[in-house]
């Protein structure tokens, strides 16, 4: 196998994340977003997408977005899974790993691509190109600021997105709140328990991944 990260992107960053955390050792390609490098042909070629992360297997299947890869790994590495381990807990996990994607990713990105001067034109990744919003940039910042706060209102009462179970929901949370901060959003004082979760979960030898 072989993976196309971006060290700097949080997208890839969740897969690299879920790879430590399972104790795979797959090789790794860089792919430079700063200089386009997405863009070439040489990576085209691989991926028509043009966006990482992406993975390639040994029979020559390729993989593009963080679900299919992080999903693929976890039927291949079932040890120490990431998706649950009992039936309501794979439920669990998922839609709270929903809840995340929509409400905070989502949310960052609009924030991001339709905001940042950077992004103009590139309003949604991917091969072709959009113009920016500034409504969506607005709304996105917005969204953000109610994900933090339903995420402190969740882990009053768990330690854990799902109870006391280390998830990839738990994965995609930690990424989401550090991506914030690419928009100058941060855990507010107040959200002790958002902040007492983000805490621990940055510890983990794998958040340095």
């Amino acid at each position: 196998m072989k993976f196309y990260d971006c060290s700097t992107a949080p997208s890839p960053r969740r897969v690299r994340i879920f790879i430590a955390e399972k104790a795979i050792e797959i090789e790794t390609i860089q792919v430079d977003l700063s200089k386009g490098e997405q863009f070439s042909e040489a990576f085209k070629a691989i991926n028509p997408l043009m966006e990482v992360p992406y993975l390639t297997l040994d029979d020559g299947t390729g993989l593009s977005q963080v679900e299919a890869i992080c999903r693929y790994l976890e039927e291949v590495y079932p040890d120490n899974p990431l998706y649950g381990r009992t039936p309501v807990e794979r439920a669990l996990v998922t839609s709270f790993n929903n809840q995340v994607n929509t409400n905070g990713f989502m949310a960052g990105a609009e924030a991001l691509r339709n905001g940042s001067p950077a992004m103009k034109n590139r309003a949604m990744p991917g091969p072709h190109n959009y113009s920016q919003i500034p409504e969506l940039a607005a709304r996105g910042l917005e969204r953000i600021d109610n994900c933090f706060a339903d995420l402190n209102k969740h882990f009053e009462s768990s330690q854990y997105m799902v109870d006391d179970y280390f998830s990839v929901a738990d994965i995609s949370a930690l990424v989401f709140v550090d991506f914030a901060k690419w928009v100058k959003k941060r855990i507010p004082e107040d959200h002790n328990h958002l902040a007492r979760w983000y805490e621990s979960v940055i510890q983990r030898p794998s958040a340095k991944a």
